[in-house]
């Protein structure tokens, strides 16, 4: 099976946080990277964070500093903490699994979640 559900998403005013969790099926969550990406109306798809198997994270520059990104092995379970939103954090953020152990800032996500809402109010 195939699954990966987002949870953790809400409203929130600017300055605050929220951590959205992915729970994914064993097959597509060991030994691979997963990901965070996030799509706000009227724009494309964006990548927001990335973590290996083996734990190395990536951020794109606009969430550095403010977003972790971190994952429990043991319960096939990945995380994104976000803390100081901003109103342009607003989207529907995706959990997504890539198709091998790492992220290397080329490859793409093989499977997808269904996306959980992020509004931040200013």
């Amino acid at each position: 099976q195939v699954q990966l559900v987002e949870s953790g998403g809400g409203l929130v005013q600017a300055g605050g946080s929220l951590r959205l969790s992915c729970a994914a099926s064993a097959r597509i969550f060991s030994s691979n990277a997963m990901g965070w990406f996030r799509q706000a109306p009227g724009k494309e798809r964006e990548f927001v964070a990335a973590i290996n198997w083996s734990g190395l994270t990536a951020y794109t520059d606009s969430v550095k500093e403010r977003f972790t990104i971190s994952r429990d092995n043991a319960k096939n379970l990945v995380y994104l903490q976000m803390n100081s939103l901003k109103p342009e954090d607003t989207a529907v953020y995706y959990c997504a699994s890539y198709p091998v152990p790492y992220y290397n800032g080329k490859n793409s996500p093989r499977y997808w979640g269904q996306g959980t809402q992020v509004n931040v109010s200013s």
